[in-house]
């Protein structure tokens, strides 16, 4: 072959790709011009020139932008981003003749359409997936490559191990999925023997930050609920707050997290001891000496996102389509009079269009230039099934074709680490599952915190609660990284008012819920309160929770006895196995882990002086304390069998698994953080 050969097909290719990106630029401009009446196109030599004019400059003011956001974070990257693309559009629709401009309005108007046209074109040719976000990093890794030439492109010599969470999504629910082809990635990867499907067992508290915990550290111990009364503290931590995520992450790192020695988090609770923290919510406090703040990182790879041309307004015009079709689907389910259901306003509506398309576009571009770094390990958080499931239901249609959008993700990440220096292998896995029923309150015609102090003989008991706000997580990890708020997190959600007020005394009592699971404190005394103290402070207060309608069963400590699980028709030493179940077990419909689940639960630090575990159906429905229609956080139904997929040639082994109703599972996410952790040192990741 003459010398002269690689580098004629290295020109040629580079050139068909530069005059496809072009002309889907000049169809784009040319819709968005058609369908708008302030920008009028009178010369296609000019439309293609503004064309190139915004396919060059956009080239270059990369590296600019990137300067300046590499001080700011997400939120800098996203206002840059959104300015270069108007000025680059303003200035080639204005200079270029035969193009006439009215406004510069029209010129936002114009960008929109042609969003809308490049994606629906792309949903036409059936690559309506994360593709077109991540085609800048595509591009320049396959640009290297041909570069190298095919001597020069060595086969990977390292490995690296890329997971990804989707957060809530239940083993169950994934198989059925798989059987009804809206997994197809996955199906392919279980159907060639590349990949297994097993199931872990998430133990009370089954949350995100529990969860998360174990998995990325090891130790959930911190943990007792998705929020909870800290007595040290005096007040309540919340988990999804800056701040108190980041005291959680001081009690439970050892700094040997899965992602420690180089690893990189993306859109996580806690940073795994990684490198790189991306969004992650205990590490988006005030800056660091080098003055980047240390859970956004460097803004470079923000900058590659949101200013790639039309990326932005197309993510903002599918990020409003998402609402709409929020609105309908709720519309939908109150014409249908399905049951059981919730009032699916207000902010959630805004708040699943951000996370279903702007967020997972944003987080899909982060990994996908991680694995492109080669990051020996890298883990995301994708949210979007466990925000709609929430609120319309863990099997509902809504909910499982949130999972279609996942599944491109993995099927983008997949083709990006085809290219990448490492020879990733890839793990699925998620924190827990989620529970079908009708919440608490439409059940009792009360909340948990007023029907607590209607038993507690003092319904105007100043109290604390909170029933809500997990949702919020994600937004408040992108906005607390504007360089003007750094040092003073920015929090959204139910909670934040109260969180930003300084307390004005101790409650008489606090109530949180986390799903199913209700704490219950009485924080103006010192230490926790056994059933004796109770008895003489509340008389009635533990029978009169057992015997309400929707709690199936109330724990409590007890000065001689230890543990006491206390039912309506019965009670059980939790910590006396040979001591008789006195009338009926409270603990039978919830299967054969609640007694070990909830004993664990109820000595962990900070829990409740009470802990409340709703009722659970025949059929495994819950009731939520939280207005949530599918829940997670207790025991019952589907939310404790979470999923994990992983490479089939990566055994779990037996000496981490324990005995559950017949199989042998995971239990716990500490047990799965131990086998991801033998993973990464079989595949020479860890020491």
């Amino acid at each position: 072959m003459s010398a002269g050969g690689p580098r004629w097909r290295l020109l040629a290719a580079d050139v068909a790709e530069a005059l496809v990106g072009l002309g889907a630029t000049v169809v784009g401009l040319a819709a968005g011009a058609l369908l708008t009446s302030t920008v009028e196109v009178s010369s296609w030599p000019g439309l293609v020139g503004a064309a190139l004019v915004i396919t060059v400059a956009d080239v270059g003011l990369r590296e600019p932008l990137r300067r300046f956001a590499a001080v700011g974070g997400a939120v800098v990257a996203v206002v840059l981003g959104l300015a270069a693309q108007l000025t680059i559009a303003y200035a080639a629709l204005v200079l270029m003749p035969g193009i006439e401009v009215s406004s510069l309005g029209g010129v936002v108007a114009t960008i929109v359409v042609a969003a809308v046209v490049m994606a629906g074109a792309r949903w036409l040719w059936g690559a309506a997936d994360s593709g077109y976000v991540v085609a800048d990093v595509l591009g320049r890794a396959s640009r290297a490559r041909r570069r190298a030439g095919p001597e020069g492109v060595p086969a990977p010599s390292r490995s690296g191990l890329l997971v990804v969470q989707l957060d809530g999504v239940g083993a169950e629910v994934l198989r059925e999925a798989v059987e009804a082809g809206l997994v197809p990635t996955i199906q392919r990867w279980l159907d060639s023997g590349t990949h297994r499907l097993d199931s872990w067992w998430a133990r009370v508290p089954s949350t995100t930050p529990a969860s998360q915990a174990g998995l990325l550290h090891g130790d959930s111990s911190a943990i007792p609920a998705f929020r909870w009364w800290d007595r040290g503290l005096g007040r309540l931590v919340v988990t999804n707050h800056p701040e108190d995520a980041a005291l959680v992450e001081e009690r439970l790192s050892t700094g040997e997290g899965l992602l420690a020695g180089g690893g990189t988090a993306i859109s996580t609770m806690f940073s795994g001891d990684a490198a790189t923290p991306l969004l992650v919510m205990s590490r988006t406090r005030a800056p660091g000496p080098d003055g980047r703040s240390p859970g956004i990182g460097p803004g470079e790879e923000y900058v590659r996102f949101f200013a790639s041309p039309f990326v932005v307004a197309r993510a903002l015009v599918l990020t409003l389509g998402e609402i709409v079709k929020e609105l309908y689907q709720g519309r939908r389910q109150r014409a249908r009079d399905v049951r059981p259901r919730i009032a699916r306003r207000g902010w959630y509506v805004v708040l699943r269009g951000v996370t279903n398309v702007l967020m997972r576009d944003l987080n899909t571009a982060l990994v996908s230039e991680a694995l492109l770094r080669g990051d020996p390990t890298v883990y995301v958080d994708l949210v979007d099934y466990d925000e709609i499931a929430h609120h319309a239901g863990p099997s509902r249609p809504e909910a499982l074709r949130a999972l279609e959008g996942l599944d491109r993700s993995l099927r983008t990440f997949e083709r990006v680490a085809s290219l990448a220096p490492r020879a990733y292998r890839c793990v699925v896995l998620s924190d827990h599952g989620q529970a079908l029923g009708e919440t608490f309150h439409d059940l009792t015609g009360r909340s948990l915190t007023d029907t607590v102090r209607a038993l507690m003989a003092d319904p105007g008991a100043a109290a604390r609660s909170s029933l809500g706000g997990e949702e919020w997580g994600p937004l408040n990890a992108l906005l607390s990284s504007a360089p003007t708020l750094r040092r003073t997190p920015v929090v959204h959600g139910p909670d934040a008012a109260a969180r930003r007020r300084e307390p004005e005394g101790v409650p008489e009592v606090a109530v949180v819920a986390s799903g199913n699971l209700g704490l219950v404190w009485f924080p103006q005394h010192p230490r926790r309160l056994t059933l004796e103290d109770l008895a003489e402070r509340r008389p009635g207060l533990v029978a009169g929770l057992a015997a309400q309608e929707g709690i199936g069963v109330v724990v409590v400590d007890s000065r001689d006895n230890g543990l006491v699980a206390v039912g309506d028709r019965g009670l059980v030493l939790l910590e006396r196995p040979e001591a008789d179940v006195q009338g009926e077990d409270p603990l039978a419909p919830y299967g054969a882990r609640a007694r070990a689940d909830l004993a664990r639960a109820a000595r962990l630090e900070n829990t409740g002086d009470l802990l409340l575990v709703s009722s659970v159906s025949a059929g495994g429905r819950v009731h939520a304390f939280e207005h949530q229609v599918g829940s997670h956080g207790g025991i019952g139904g589907r939310q404790n069998l979470a999923l994990l997929v992983h490479p089939a040639e990566w055994h779990v082994d037996d000496d981490l698994r324990e005995e559950l109703d017949g199989r042998r599972l995971l239990v716990g996410a500490e047990a799965v953080h131990a086998q991801l952790v033998r993973w990464a040192r079989q595949a020479g990741l860890r020491p």
